[in-house]
């Protein structure tokens, strides 16, 4: 139990937004956010911002925003994982006294117009910053190719495959299943019905993983305006309480006799906020899952527990995730189908569950919603536990 709720959510448009620079949606969002809670920018005293692929947002958003009397200002960064790293921040400053009201932000606008959405992130080796010491496993990855994440999770989900006989069918499976979800969400982009055939009929991208294996790119922005549960109470919109919280990172370790790829820090971060909030994985009624390739979402259901490791491929299998299955997980659309703001994508549909303004994609039950983030290649991850109910302490 933490003491703090979200009491605002604000989405600018995403998915082809082009003519806006990423900090103009970034401060967008953050105006949309604190006057869905009711509240005034004024009323900020914390302000947490992250930028995605362009890197071009930072804390001189808070001159834009005109907020010249901030008592907690940052630059976060852990990847995807950064909304649950960026919440958990939130909530503790506001426990220890430090804000009372703290605005998380991020935003990004990779997409350019006539240029494809591969192209928005690159190869490794030609991004600038991108380290030209090339000796070591640095070296191995450029001169083998393996220099985008598109291969590195193509590697992760063979090893899965070879180990276990996880087939792309199954990976199919969870596509198809958040598509279903996407279908009744006016915000995602990808809104046709889709079938396990459509999946393995669409083209290559790093064998085994297809085109609908991997996440949008979206420009746009999202943020939350979090604070005390008490006072979110009294404010404009149902407050979702912050139950717990955690995170876990483990750099990858890519040496013969490593489990990388197959383990991940999920397995950590998610029984950390699960012990917070004081919940085990079948009290889950929601879970929105970081899924920037269909792989995450399965090793990541694994390693929260809701099956074994190596039955994943069984467990998303015959509809477990789609509308009227076992587990609602990924109702928005998720990052595959529906937009691709990081760890942002799984945390405002989050939001908008535990509210029940789902509309016609509303879970029948949202007492408990589990949210997760990656970053890397499954190496940073992060895990909030919300719900629209205050939890009394037992």
């Amino acid at each position: 139990m933490t003491g703090a709720a979200i009491a605002g959510l604000g989405l600018t448009e995403t998915g082809k937004v082009y003519g806006r620079s990423s900090t103009s949606l970034a401060a967008e969002a953050v105006r949309l956010a604190v006057a869905d809670a009711g509240l005034a920018l004024g009323d900020l005293d914390g302000l947490l911002v992250s930028a995605g692929v362009k890197q071009d947002v930072n804390v001189n958003l808070a001159a834009v925003l005109g907020l010249h009397d901030l008592s907690v200002l940052n630059q976060v960064n852990a990847y995807g994982a950064t909304a649950g790293v960026m919440v958990a921040q939130a909530a503790q400053a506001i426990a220890a006294g430090a804000a009372t009201t703290v605005a998380c932000v991020f935003a990004d606008t990779p997409l350019k117009p006539k240029q494809s959405a591969g192209a928005a992130w690159g190869s490794g080796a030609k991004r600038p910053g991108a380290p030209r010491n090339l000796r070591g496993m640095t070296g191995w990855s450029v001169n083998s190719g393996a220099t985008n994440p598109n291969i590195l999770y193509a590697l992760c989900a063979r090893r899965h495959m070879e180990r276990y006989g996880t087939t792309s069918e199954q990976l199919a499976e969870i596509a198809v299943a958040q598509r279903a979800w996407a279908v009744h969400n006016p915000r995602a982009q990808m809104r046709e019905p889709l079938t396990v055939a459509d999946h393995q009929a669409s083209r290559w991208i790093a064998d085994p993983l297809h085109l609908l294996d991997c996440c949008l790119v979206s420009n746009g922005a999202v943020a939350v305006v979090v604070t005390a549960a008490d006072r979110a109470a009294s404010l404009a919109q149902p407050p979702v309480h912050v139950w717990g919280y955690g995170q876990a990172h483990a750099p990858r370790r890519m040496h013969a006799g490593s489990d990388w790829g197959l383990v991940t820090p999920a397995g950590r971060s998610g029984p950390a906020a699960m012990r917070m909030a004081g919940i085990g994985v079948d009290d889950v009624d929601i879970a929105e899952l970081y899924d920037c390739y269909t792989y995450t979402v399965l090793v990541t259901l694994e390693d929260y527990g809701f099956c074994a490791k190596g039955e994943g491929g069984a467990f998303v299998s015959e509809g477990r995730l789609a509308p009227g299955g076992k587990l609602a997980c990924n109702t928005g659309g998720g990052q595959l189908s529906s937009y691709y703001m990081w760890g942002f994508t799984p945390l405002s549909e989050a939001v908008i569950q535990a509210r029940g303004d789902g509309g016609a994609r509303q879970a029948p039950r949202n007492d408990v919603v589990l949210v997760s983030g990656n970053g890397g290649i499954l190496e940073h991850h992060s895990t909030l536990v919300l719900s629209p109910h205050e939890r009394t302490a037992s």
